[in-house]
């Protein structure tokens, strides 16, 4: 009978036999710090369970993608959107012959550092820290490499490899434009893989959310989109993956590239959803209650430090200024948590 050691060396030699010469091996792959390998999993499936088990991926359910406290049930929320983009990334990552296992690792912890009440949540606790002389403010994808490094189970962090933490601090973009021309972004094929796939991911399906809210009509999306990609967002998600799919199958590329029409109308689609979803008021008319919000709840913490000690997991750091460390819970709550949490507290509600 072979012994336990032997699944995991047969898994990294499929990797070597199978994957494509541009896909990012699991084996010998360096953490922060030694750990004795798993008998049965490779380094790349490790990460990913460590990810999917981690009290922040629990909490992704109950924080605001786009609309904040919805009404309705088919809302997307920041998990939902996470698993979309895992989806996606997979079926790209598959059909290129990339590590599939590296791929969700990087798409489950991409969003581990957002907010409550999503980008409104993330500008007002970066406003609050700047206007308390943290430079550096607040960003989702920089919390999120802090998560998995320093936060997570009770400040051990979670100990990633490099290729995975590197997807997680290469993954932001904010708004600007897609770059699909065939030159590699990030530190890995498969970190990129994750970047396209988040951008479909959310064009496509924050497209259909603010269809349902009744913000925008199909018809308003712009017309080279929805000539090219359909009409239903399983389709545009089909046409948008193929092509990045067939126009990146070439060896010879670092990176990935999509047909230039393709792209241009995508970075269309998108600065479209910024003009006319993001910033439409209906999207936006719960905002100033959420600056309140994180405001009360900020200056609540700061100002009572035994009760955040007696509250916070980790414990604060003290190599840390307070404010960052109220900022690491304050960042880590759920919607529901934080209007609770007002509620226990006796902290006037913007919600009430």
């Amino acid at each position: 009978m072979p012994d336990e050691i032997s699944v995991r060396l047969r898994e990294e030699a499929r990797e070597e036999r199978d994957l494509s010469s541009r896909a990012c091996l699991s084996a010998n792959q360096p953490r922060a710090y030694l750990e004795k390998p798993c008998s049965i999993r490779t380094n790349f499936q490790r990460d990913r369970d460590r990810v999917l088990h981690c009290k922040a991926f629990r909490r992704l359910t109950g924080k605001t993608q786009v609309f904040i406290a919805p009404k309705g049930d088919h809302f997307r929320n920041r998990l939902t959107h996470t698993l979309e983009v895992s989806q996606i990334a997979r079926t790209i990552g598959r059909a290129l012959m990339l590590n599939e296992d590296l791929i969700e690792a990087i798409a489950l912890a991409h969003d581990l550092g957002h907010t409550p009440f999503g980008h409104a949540g993330e500008a007002a606790l970066n406003d609050l820290l700047k206007e308390r002389g943290i430079e550096r403010g607040f960003h989702h994808a920089r919390q999120s490499v802090r998560v998995v490094e320093k936060l997570e189970k009770n400040g051990k962090g979670l100990n990633l490899t490099k290729p995975v933490m590197d997807g997680i601090r290469g993954h932001t973009k904010g708004g600007v434009d897609l770059r699909l021309d065939g030159a590699r972004l990030g530190a890995t094929l498969e970190s990129d893989v994750v970047r396209a796939s988040d951008r479909i991911a959310y064009v496509c399906h924050d497209t259909e959310d603010a269809i349902r809210a009744g913000l925008i009509e199909l018809s308003d999306i712009p017309f080279r989109a929805l000539g090219m990609f359909g009409d239903r967002s399983s389709i545009r998600i089909d046409a948008l993956v193929k092509n990045v799919v067939l126009q990146s199958m070439d060896e010879a590329l670092e990176g990935l590239r999509m047909n230039p029409d393709y792209l241009d109308a995508l970075n269309e689609w998108k600065d479209f959803l910024y003009d006319r979803v993001y910033k439409h008021p209906q999207a936006r008319k719960k905002d100033d209650r959420v600056i309140v919000t994180m405001r009360l709840i900020f200056e609540k913490l700061l100002s009572e430090p035994r009760l955040f000690a007696s509250i916070a997991t980790p414990p604060p750091d003290t190599d840390d200024p307070p404010e960052i460390l109220v900022a690491d819970y304050l960042s880590g709550m759920t919607d529901r948590y934080a209007m609770a949490f007002m509620r226990d507290y006796a902290i006037p509600s913007p919600w009430e």
